[in-house]
């Protein structure tokens, strides 16, 4: 009882199980995709791709880091006008903003995520 008293933090020579555990760090909170994607379909699609039919995929925690991935699709032209049918980005979001993007191949799990229009 009266070592149960005593706050022995993570460095103390104690048994492990008698230290204060460091908490670890809590996640952010899922972001909400659709709003962040409508405000920032420029640092997705260029512009001049005219994205049309956009969707996106549910965030899902990124898994070498504290943010969060999903899959965004569009139906987008070339720059001469000539459709180039549906494209689909990862985007990496951190802290609420895009982070980085890139374009996925057929053997990226995008392929298989469920799309909700913005």
């Amino acid at each position: 009882m009266l070592l149960a008293a005593c706050a022995a933090d993570s460095r103390s020579a104690l048994p492990e199980f008698l230290r204060v555990q460091a908490s670890e760090p809590q996640p952010e909170p899922a972001p909400d995709v659709k709003r962040i994607v409508r405000e920032k379909l420029e640092s997705i699609f260029v512009s001049t791709s005219y994205p049309q039919n956009v969707r996106v995929s549910p965030p899902h925690h990124e898994v070498r880091g504290p943010g969060w991935t999903a899959c965004v699709r569009a139906e987008v032209t070339s720059a001469t006008g000539k459709p180039l049918g549906m494209q689909t980005y990862r985007i990496t979001i951190s802290d609420g903003e895009i982070a980085d993007r890139k374009r996925v191949g057929e053997e990226d799990n995008c392929v298989s995520e469920k799309y909700g229009a913005i």
